[in-house]
This record gives structure tokens, C-alpha cells and sequence, in this order.
């Protein structure tokens, strides 16, 4: 990491320490959705009722249980029946997800910017977690989604903190560098303080070592799996070429980087499908 972002972490992390530096809180509609979730007497009607408060939550909400991922025999567009489609559980984390992109702003050009790119990618890895999830593993779908769009949840506060001190920061080069260096250790923090579960608090920490060893599929293994997937190379390079191809969460989940184009077209059709929910 060059000097200047060096000096930058070494001055977060202080504030960190200090508890100086102001870590985001979940929108005040998430924190309802997730009551209600809670609530001994939840339903998908009284959880529609919440959900409906925000039209652009409920409609995206719907749109994600008429996707292909979960092949519906019919197009529904009622809120209640979507949730009864998804289960409570899985609207929740998927809405408790989907409002966070409230959080994505800023008012400088740089910053809003490089939200928007955290976001996108977010979102990106977060289809494929939920992809990868339902097609090869046991784990939960919408807690893979959710683990998908938090994995870097910890660039917020860095970014909000770059916007105060634009006199050390001018390059998008330079917050690339600041974000890698301490993010992991800041979203921990922050999910921690969301009270999510702990396997999700895990994967900040965890996603960026694709070699990581463990005795079964989690899901770190997800969501450093679909951030290698993002990342690749393009569709015209076999993924069995690319150089992560033998990395070993991939046989931990059950994925065969050989497979042929029908299903690996499945594969991304989903994913698109899951991504066009979130943008």
C-alpha cells in the first residue's frame, strides 16, 4: 500500500479505537422488517404490511420471486404471495438486504462514484452466492445473498470518512488500496453491531483467501467463490483455464470448472435474473 493510504489507515484505525469513527446503522425500514421477521406472530400478510411502506422494496421483492431462480409456475404480483412464495425468512434477509442500497450515497463525485462501483459488486457477488447456494449446497439461499451483500460492507465507513478528509484522498487508485487494507476488519465490526448471524459476521474477514482450508462448505466459500466468478477473465476463457481454476472452495461446494456450456449458461442466466433484482 503506498504512503499516503498507509498514513489514511493508520488514521481510521485510530479513530476506530477511539470509537470515533461513525459506523452506518441498517435504514430505519430494515430494522422494521427484520422486527416483524422476529415477531413470535409473523405472517406474510403483516410482513407485507411493513414491506409495503417502501413501493420500491415490495416491487423489487416481487420481481425476485417471480425469478427464474426459483421457477414458478405462474407470475404473481401480489406482495403477501410473494412472501408466502419465498418463506419469511427469505424476504426478510432479501429486503433487509435490498434496503442497504439506501446507504450507497454520497454527495462528492469520487466517492458516489466508488459506492456505486462497492454496490454493483456487491450485488454482483451476491447473485452468484445465491445461485451457487441453491444449485450445489444445503446453505441458505438468502442468507448467502445477504452474505453477498455485505462482504464489503466495511468500505462504507471508509468512504464516508474519505468524503470528510478529501485532502488526503484524490485518486480512485488510492481508496482501491485503503478499502482492500481495512475493510475486512471494519465490516466485522459492523455486522457484529447488526447482530447478524454469525456466519455471516465471518465472511469479511474470511472471502479473500480463495486457498482457505475448512472441513465443509460455509459461506466464505460462497461468496469467494462467486467474487472469483465476477472477477473472471470473460466468456470467452474456459473457466477450467483461469488462473484460480483449482482453487479449493470450489470443490468444497461442488462446482467442476470443466463443465459444459448448457449448464454453465443455466448457471449465469440465474445469476442475471438474481442481479436485475438489485439494479
Amino acid at each position: 500500500m503506498g504512503q499516503l493510504a498507509e498514513q489514511v489507515s493508520t488514521d481510521i484505525k485510530k479513530a476506530l479505537k477511539a470509537d470515533e469513527l461513525d459506523l452506518p446503522t441498517l435504514p430505519e425500514v430494515a430494522l422494521r422488517i427484520r422486527d416483524e421477521a422476529q415477531s413470535n406472530n409473523v405472517s406474510a400478510t403483516s410482513l407485507a404490511k411493513v414491506i409495503a411502506e417502501d413501493p420500491g422494496l415490495a416491487a423489487q421483492l416481487v420481481r425476485t420471486a417471480n425469478s427464474p431462480m426459483f421457477m414458478a409456475a405462474r407470475a404473481i404480483d401480489d406482495l403477501a404471495q410473494a412472501i408466502s412464495r419465498l418463506g419469511v425468512e427469505y424476504a426478510a434477509n432479501i429486503v433487509v438486504g435490498l434496503a442497504m442500497q439506501q446507504m450507497f450515497q454520497a454527495t462528492s463525485e469520487l466517492i458516489d462514484s466508488k459506492m456505486r462501483e462497492v454496490w454493483k459488486t456487491s450485488t454482483d457477488v451476491a447473485a452468484w452466492s445465491g445461485v451457487l447456494a441453491k444449485r450445489f449446497t444445503d446453505l441458505r439461499p438468502d442468507q448467502a445473498t445477504l452474505a453477498g451483500l455485505t462482504h464489503s460492507i466495511g468500505a462504507l465507513p471508509i468512504l464516508s470518512w474519505a468524503e470528510e478528509h478529501d485532502e488526503f484522498l484524490t485518486d480512485s487508485k488510492t481508496l482501491d488500496r485503503l478499502i482492500e487494507s481495512i475493510h475486512p476488519t471494519i465490516g466485522t465490526m459492523i455486522l457484529m453491531r447488526w447482530n447478524f448471524a454469525e456466519e455471516i459476521i465471518r465472511v469479511p474477514e474470511g472471502y479473500m483467501s480463495p486457498v482457505r482450508q475448512s472441513s465443509e462448505v460455509d459461506y466464505v466459500d460462497l461468496v469467494s467463490a462467486a467474487l472469483l466468478l465476477v472477477n473472471r477473465a470473460g466468456p470467452d476463457v474456459p473457466l477450467c483455464d483461469e488462473p484460480w481454476a483449482k482453487a479449493p472452495v470450489f470443490a468444497r461446494i461442488g462446482i467442476d470448472l470443466s463443465m459444459d456450456a448448457l449448464p454453465l449458461q443455466k448457471l449465469t442466466e440465474q445469476v442475471e435474473a438474481v442481479r436485475g433484482v438489485f439494479n
